[in-house]
């Protein structure tokens, strides 16, 4: 039984090349200005103890990050707000 040749591509404009690599490493996040109004909790619960600091979207979200990149609870954590610090946020 014969077996296809693999298909050979060779790279002809290298600057592109290298570009296009860089870029597979980028991550762009876009988060609405209603996410970020609605991130903490501003209403008391009237119970005794702390009311949640977080909002639903604000825990919704990181359980969206932390799932997508298969992060740890800390390491989501932290990983949201280095993009909330570069963002000015």
């Amino acid at each position: 039984m014969k077996t296809k040749a693999k298909a050979s591509y060779g790279v002809r404009n290298w600057s592109e090349y290298d570009a296009a690599l860089k870029q597979r490493g980028s991550v762009s996040f876009w988060v609405s200005e209603e996410v970020i109004g609605q991130w903490r909790n501003e209403q008391k619960t009237g119970k005794r103890g702390a009311s949640n600091y977080y909002s639903d979207v604000a825990i919704a979200t990181m359980a969206t990050i932390q799932s997508l990149f298969h992060l740890a609870g800390r390491q989501t954590e932290g990983f949201v707000e280095s993009l909330f610090t570069r963002s000015g946020n």
